[in-house]
């Protein structure tokens, strides 16, 4: 079985859509438009607009606004317009995601550049994803020891990509928890596009997992995913279908979800795209470095992915280190 200690997000969708108060719209000159993938699971829809809640109270003299890219409304584009016509003059957009892969390197870009050709009279600047921020394993950590798991071996789950420096940022996430928590092991699943996937690394991990004294053994679990979703609920079924095969107790510390913190990670990247130093990982980017078997994306223009964006984008502007 899965065990859940103290968990504080809701684990399982519902049928009803969640309540959540609205914010009142605001007017003023500075804008932030967050831009989420967007999800089916209703529950992530109100846990993203949460996080916006916590933005929205740490930056009360600005409009902060919550967007999706697809799957979710409001659409990015449309908040967009919104905002201008209520008064932003200047507006900053950053991708509402971990990990800095085609979403937030090509279709959120995107939505910048078409934003600024609808109103070339706003200042619109791209920020950068939420990253491996310190703050972000400080938040694990703190899941991780509420669950009593501090010090367990450890498996940390993200959401697979096929950019390769995106998957890289999981893996050093991923450590970076492990150092926290002192877990002495350490093993890295994702829940689709690349390997290992959740199924494999659980059973590869039983393998490796040090031997506790004749006790049982028990691996504590994190997802790298800021909220709730079908991804998840699907690796949870794994998950059981795991213990019931080889009766490893896995601890669940849930993922991030709607945490007061989350909005101190989402400031600091405002103010660096607002002071013209977003943090972007460019070295290792599959847009920059011909990485075998995704060498037709180095140097291929912005917007061109697998959401609906990379359809309707007809910018020819390239990626830019």
């Amino acid at each position: 079985m899965i065990v859940e200690r103290s968990i504080s997000v809701p684990l399982r969708t519902s049928a009803a859509r969640p309540v959540r108060a609205q914010r009142e719209p605001a007017t003023a000159a500075e804008g932030l438009l967050l831009v989420g993938h967007g999800s089916r699971c209703l529950i992530s829809e109100a846990q993203m607009h949460e996080i916006g809640d916590h933005v929205s109270a740490a930056l009360p003299d600005m409009v902060v606004e919550v967007g999706f890219l697809e799957m979710t409304d409001p659409p990015a584009g449309a908040v967009l317009d919104a905002m201008v016509e209520r008064g932003c003059r200047r507006v900053v957009i950053l991708p509402l995601m971990l990990l800095a892969a085609s979403h937030a390197k090509s279709d959120v870009p995107a939505i910048v550049l078409e934003g600024r050709d609808r109103h070339p009279g706003v200042e619109i600047i791209f920020g950068s994803p939420l990253g491996v921020a310190p703050e972000l394993i400080e938040i694990a950590a703190r899941n991780i020891h509420q669950r009593e798991a501090g010090g367990m071996p450890l498996i940390v789950v993200a959401r697979g990509t096929s950019d390769p420096d995106a998957n890289g940022d999981a893996t050093k996430a991923a450590r970076l928890l492990a150092e926290w928590v002192d877990a002495g092991f350490l093993y890295t699943g994702f829940t689709g596009m690349t390997w290992p996937l959740v199924p494999d690394a659980l059973t590869t991990a039983a393998r490796l997992l040090p031997e506790n004294g004749g006790g049982p053994k028990q691996i504590a679990l994190f997802f790298w995913f800021l909220c709730n979703g079908k991804l998840i609920e699907r690796a949870r079924e794994q998950i059981e279908a795991f213990t019931a095969e080889t009766g490893i107790e896995v601890v669940d510390a849930g993922y991030f979800g709607p945490d007061p913190a989350l909005a101190d990670v989402v400031v600091r990247r405002y103010q660096e795209a607002t002071e013209g130093r977003p943090i972007v990982n460019c070295d290792a980017c599959a847009y920059r470095s011909p990485f075998p078997g995704h060498e037709a994306k180095a140097g291929q223009p912005i917007g061109v992915g697998h959401s609906h964006l990379a359809a309707e984008h007809r910018h020819s502007h390239q990626h830019s280190h």
